[in-house]
Order: structure tokens, then C-alpha cells, then sequence
């Protein structure tokens, strides 16, 4: 009996569903996985960081809200679906060496899974800090 294959980067490459020259500029990790900063679009907060691979940025492109793939769970996940905490695209930006990408949101609610409003709050650490010249 054939075994079934769960979808994402696990899965035997297929075509990717992004723009040729998208999918040839992108510098994945060895699971496949690009990271995807999420940024508020109107007040430039940091909210998280997520993993994308190309269905994932592909979902994220086309359908106005945020998917990811969950490295843990191996499937992917739509922000918000679940919680209610959307994150509703206004742009996505590849950064000049194609490694990562700029999801910029307006979010509905807490982005992070612990209920607060980015993943960085109230998790300073203690730096010397610089200064320009």
C-alpha cells in the first residue's frame, strides 16, 4: 500500500506555483524554508518572524492573508485561522540577497502565540549599546 506524502518541503520537489524568476531568487534553507519577517505596515512594529516555503509564499500572495509552514507541525497555517489573530498582507518584499522576505501586515490582535502583541515583547537583553561617529 503506497504511503502518503504530507505536503510541504518534506515532500518530493514539485513545480514551483511562484513566478519563474521569483522562484530562481529565492535562497532557501536545506528544508526549503525562507524567513519571513512580519512587519505592522502603518507603524513598522516587528511583529514575528515565520518560515515560508514557495506554496506558503505563493498562499501568501495571492490571498490577501498570511500562510506559513510550520517547521514542528510539518503542515502549513494560515495566521488568525484559529485564533482570529489575522494578518491581513499589504506587501511582501525579498531582501537583496533573496534569503528572506518582508511581510508587511495589518494585524488583527496578538501576533505572537503567547497572547502578546509582537513575539519580541518584554524579551529585551541586556546589550552595551553604540553609537555613530
Amino acid at each position: 500500500m503506497p504511503v502518503a506524502v504530507p505536503p510541504g518541503p518534506a515532500a518530493a520537489p514539485s513545480p514551483s506555483p511562484l513566478p519563474a524568476d521569483l522562484a530562481a531568487a529565492l535562497k532557501r534553507d536545506s528544508a526549503g524554508l525562507v524567513a519571513a519577517v512580519v512587519q505592522q505596515y502603518d507603524t513598522n512594529e516587528v511583529l514575528m518572524l515565520g518560515w515560508m516555503d514557495d506554496e506558503a509564499l505563493h498562499r501568501t500572495m495571492t490571498t490577501g492573508r498570511v500562510t506559513f509552514y510550520s517547521r514542528s507541525r510539518q503542515e502549513y497555517w494560515r495566521k488568525g485561522d484559529t485564533s482570529g489573530h489575522v494578518q491581513w498582507v499589504k506587501s511582501v518584499a525579498m531582501d537583496c540577497d533573496g534569503d528572506a522576505l518582508l511581510v508587511r501586515v495589518d494585524q488583527v490582535g496578538a501576533a505572537c502565540h503567547t497572547g502578546t502583541r509582537t513575539c519580541f515583547d518584554g524579551r529585551d537583553l541586556a546589550v552595551t549599546t553604540g553609537q555613530a561617529g
